[in-house]
């Protein structure tokens, strides 16, 4: 059989559509749907005939990623999709295949070895990786670092109807550690279920699930944080924080900051005080980490639980929870201050804010109602029906919050 060519660029399918955050591919939190303002590449192996795709898939991976040898238990018939994020020198890709085992040997890098870390995060399924080392075991929600130079054996097995994994290619030389410090944590399985290592198993998600959110000017940024992250993790892992540039620990520590906060929203004795004594750093400390990205901490605070007030109004399994608890649960006992604030944020009362969901949600039921009529015509809902754009736009690297909406939505009128 001939092995087939075909550009990196092959769509999954013709359709795109935004990937605004609380929107999901198969399952929430997952990789959503990409625009084309970042530098993104999205490929499948169902655009050649069945008995081509898994070499296919040999070739693009070669070129995407890295040389290896392959085999699969699907290779007849192998359905496997890529989306390539493309940060300059760092990649980051999410992938998705039903079973695949991966060889690299060492003739493989005498031929050609780009000199990169790759740091694997499992969403799911199971995995075994064997080195020199011996075996480990790998599961959901384990962060893995390979070494390009270092021959290995994989064989990955995920579950059907998600993604497999998420994957960073970082060339050796961006990572501000020690080799010696990186090479004794190869192929140890890292948690991404908490502390820095389920920040940047966050980070990586959002990143291939949102960079339609971003230009290609952004990819510097991007590729810096995804670096410092990495970098904390691992120095954090082997209590070698000290090695790490300054710089560098400073945004991690930002980025460490954020998710705490982002994980006690709820909690009333949150504070910057709290805040600095889970880190271990003084409020003066603090306040200067805040201040370095353009806000203050007790307006990013209130911002990040007005954004969780605004979710629950729009939760349709909320609507009988009174506004007062919704506001009372993420921080806001008194009822006027809460009006007030959500109102200068969002440009409407949380009453009718609320109203405006509900609307919306009506007329989105009576649109599917109405499509299975005969002699329909399309039309646009009311003015004001729908609720505007919702977001609060924060300053500096964080993770990604959503939209409500457009403020349109296509209906079908009999």
């Amino acid at each position: 059989m001939s092995r087939p060519t075909a550009p990196l660029g092959l769509l999954i399918d013709g359709a795109r559509s935004n990937g605004g955050a609380g929107q999901s591919d198969e399952q929430q939190g997952q990789p959503g749907d990409m625009g084309a303002d970042m530098r993104v590449t999205e490929f499948s192996t169902e655009v050649v005939p069945a008995p081509e795709r898994f070499a296919l898939w040999e070739d693009t991976t070669a070129r995407s990623h890295m040389r290896n040898r392959l085999h699969s238990k699907e290779q007849d018939d192998f359905r496997a999709r890529m989306r390539v994020v493309d940060l300059g020198e760092l990649q980051v890709s999410a992938l998705a295949y039903p079973h695949l085992g991966v060889v690299r040997t060492a003739k493989m890098i005498r031929q050609s070895d780009p000199e990169v870390y790759q740091i694997n995060y499992f969403l799911n399924g199971e995995a075994t990786l064997s080195t020199a080392g011996g075996d480990t075991a790998l599961q959901g929600g384990d962060l893995v670092v390979m070494d390009s130079s270092r021959p290995y054996r994989g064989d990955v097995h995920r579950h059907p109807g998600s993604w497999s994994h998420v994957t960073v290619q970082c060339p050796r030389r961006l990572l501000p550690l020690p080799e010696k410090t990186v090479q004794s944590l190869l192929a140890v399985p890292i948690s991404g279920r908490y502390g820095m290592g389920r920040v940047l198993a966050r980070w990586l998600t959002d990143l291939t699930a949102h960079a339609a959110e971003h230009t290609p000017a952004d990819s510097p940024t991007l590729a810096s944080v995804t670096v410092d992250l990495l970098a904390s993790l691992l120095a954090r892992h082997l209590e070698a924080e000290a090695a790490m540039d300054p710089q560098a620990r400073r945004r991690a520590l930002q980025l460490r900051i954020r998710d705490f906060i982002q994980q006690h929203l709820a909690d009333p004795r949150l504070s910057p005080e709290t805040v600095a004594a889970a880190h271990g750093i003084s409020t003066r400390q603090l306040y200067a980490l805040f201040r370095d990205q353009g806000v203050s901490i007790a307006a990013w605070i209130r911002e990040r639980r007005l954004e969780r007030c605004r979710r629950d109004l729009t939760d349709s399994s909320k609507l009988s929870r009174p506004i007062q608890a919704i506001a009372a649960r993420w921080g806001f006992p008194d009822p006027a201050h809460f009006s007030r604030t959500f109102r200068a944020a969002y440009g409407m009362s949380p009453r009718d804010y609320r109203h405006s969901v509900v609307s919306r949600d009506r007329v989105q039921r009576w649109s599917t109602t109405a499509q299975g009529q005969s002699g329909t015509t399309t039309a646009t809902s009311p003015e004001g029906l729908a609720p505007p754009d919702m977001r609060i736009r924060d300053q500096g690297p964080t993770v990604l919050f959503g939209d409500v909406g457009d403020g349109r939505h296509s209906v079908l009128c009999p």
